[in-house]
C-alpha cells in the first residue's frame, strides 16, 4: 500500500497519551491508527483532517466548561450551554463518536474519560441550577415584596334580603316568647287554606284572595294560614303557641305597594281562657321591638272569617311619634296587622271544644313591616335582585 503518514509523540509525566496516526491509502480516504500509550485524563488526536494535528486535552475541556457554566447569569443560558456540551450534538458527547477510530483494547479507557468528564460537567450543571433558581426566587420575592402592614381588603360577600332580615328578627322575639316556628308548603289544598279557614265555596271573602289554582283542588296559598289550619288538626285538644312564616301568592298588578308575592307571618295561640288582652301585650312587645321603645298601639274593629272579633292593629308613626306627617298621612298611625280571637267554627272543625279552649290570631305582611322599618318606597325592591339593594341591609337594627 503505497501511503504518507506523519505521527505526533508528546510525553507527558503522570499521563497516558493515545496518538492516532492519520494514514492515506490508495483510495486517497484517511484511516486512523492507534498507537496506545499511557494515559489517565487527556488524548491527543490526528483527527480525519488531512495532516493538520488536533490536540484534544480532556482536562482543558472540563476547565472551560466549568468557567461557563460559572459565568452563566440565568436558568435559560445555562440550560443553552447544557444543550452545547451534553446534547446529542454536543461537543463533549461528540468526543463518543471517536470510538469507532480505536482498537477494541483501548475504547474502555477512552469511553471511561469521557463518561467521567460528562459527569463532572453535569453535575456542575446541576449545582449551578439550584444556585441560579435560588436567585431568581430572590428576585421574585424582592420584585413581589408586599407590605404586610397595609389593611387587607375585604371579600366581596352578599347580603341577606332585608325581608330575610325581618322574618329572623321576628322568630327570635317570638321563640323568646316561647312560640315555636313552624314552615309548611307553598302549594296547599283549597280544604286547608279556605274550608277549614271557615271560608267555604262562594263565601265573599274569596274574592278578596283571588287564586292561583294549579287544578281543582291544589293552588298556591294565599295566605299561611293554611299553616294554622294544619297544626290545629294536628295538635287537637292540646294547647297551641306557634308562629308560620313564608311566602303567599294572590293574583294581583304588581305596583309599589301590591305584588303578585309576598311574605307573610302569623301566630296562633290556644289554650284556655286566653283573652284579647294578651293579644294586645304580645303586638305591643313586638312592636316597641321593631320600631322603637316609645310605640304605642291601637286596635280598631275589622273583619275576618276566622276570627271572631276581629281588629285591625296600628302602631304610632316612627317618623314622628305619633304627632302627623307625610309617612301616616298626618294620622299618626300605620296599620300593620290584621288579628282578633279564634272563630269558634274554627276550633270546632279541627276538633277542639270552643266552650272550653280559645285564642287569639295574627298576620304581618313582611314586606310591610321592612318597608316601614327602613324606609323602602317600593315593595318591588325586594326582589329585584339589586346587589346594591341588598347591600344596603347587612344586620338587624
Amino acid at each position: 500500500m503505497n501511503s504518507s503518514w506523519s505521527k505526533g509523540l508528546i510525553s507527558f509525566r503522570h499521563h497516558t497519551v493515545i496518538m492516532v496516526e492519520s494514514v492515506s491509502d490508495r483510495r486517497s480516504r484517511m484511516v486512523p491508527r492507534v498507537f496506545p500509550f499511557l494515559h489517565s485524563s487527556f488524548f491527543i488526536a490526528w483527527l480525519k483532517t488531512g495532516k493538520e494535528v488536533t490536540m484534544v486535552d480532556m482536562n482543558q475541556i472540563r476547565e472551560d466548561a466549568l468557567k461557563q457554566i460559572d459565568a452563566s447569569d440565568s436558568l435559560g443560558e445555562l440550560d443553552a450551554l447544557r444543550v452545547s456540551l451534553l446534547g446529542k450534538r454536543g461537543s463533549i458527547q461528540s468526543l463518543m463518536k471517536e470510538m469507532k477510530n480505536l482498537p477494541k483494547e483501548e475504547k474502555p479507557a477512552f469511553g471511561a474519560a469521557v463518561n467521567e468528564l460528562k459527569q463532572s460537567v453535569s453535575e456542575a450543571i446541576e449545582k449551578q441550577k439550584e444556585v441560579l433558581a435560588q436567585k431568581a426566587l430572590n428576585e421574585k420575592i424582592e420584585s413581589e415584596k408586599i407590605d404586610i402592614t397595609l389593611p387587607g381588603l375585604r371579600p366581596s360577600h352578599g347580603n341577606l334580603n332585608p325581608l330575610n332580615l325581618v322574618e329572623r328578627e321576628l322568630e327570635d322575639l317570638f321563640v323568646g316568647l316561647g312560640y315555636s316556628v313552624i314552615e309548611g308548603d307553598e302549594v296547599t289544598t283549597d280544604f286547608y287554606c279556605f274550608e277549614r279557614a271557615n271560608i267555604p265555596q262562594g263565601h265573599p271573602a274569596r274574592d278578596m284572595q283571588d287564586s292561583l289554582f294549579i287544578d281543582n283542588e291544589k293552588l298556591l296559598r294565599t295566605h299561611t294560614t293554611a299553616i294554622q289550619m294544619q297544626v290545629l288538626e294536628e295538635s287537637a285538644p292540646n294547647p297551641i303557641k306557634v308562629v308560620c312564616p313564608g311566602k303567599v301568592y294572590r293574583r294581583d298588578d304588581d305596583d309599589a305597594t301590591h305584588s303578585h308575592q309576598f311574605m307573610q307571618m302569623e301566630g296562633l295561640v290556644i289554650g284556655e281562657n286566653v283573652p284579647l288582652s294578651d293579644l294586645k301585650g304580645t303586638l305591643e312587645f313586638v312592636a316597641r321591638k321593631m320600631f322603637g321603645k316609645d310605640r304605642e298601639i291601637r286596635f280598631r274593629p275589622s273583619y275576618f272569617p276566622f276570627t271572631e272579633p276581629s281588629v285591625e292593629v296600628d302602631v304610632t308613626c316612627h317618623m314622628c311619634n305619633g304627632k302627623g306627617c307625610p309617612t301616616c298621612k298626618g294620622t299618626g298611625w300605620i296599620e300593620i296587622l290584621g288579628a282578633g280571637e279564634v272563630h269558634p267554627n274554627v276550633l270546632r272543625m279541627a276538633g277542639y271544644d270552643p266552650d272550653k279552649m280559645n285564642g287569639f290570631a295574627f298576620g304581618v305582611g313582611l314586606e310591610r313591616i321592612a318597608m316601614l322599618k327602613y324606609g323602602i318606597d317600593d315593595i318591588r325592591h325586594f326582589y329585584t335582585n339589586d346587589r346594591r339593594f341588598n347591600e344596603t341591609f347587612d344586620r338587624f337594627d
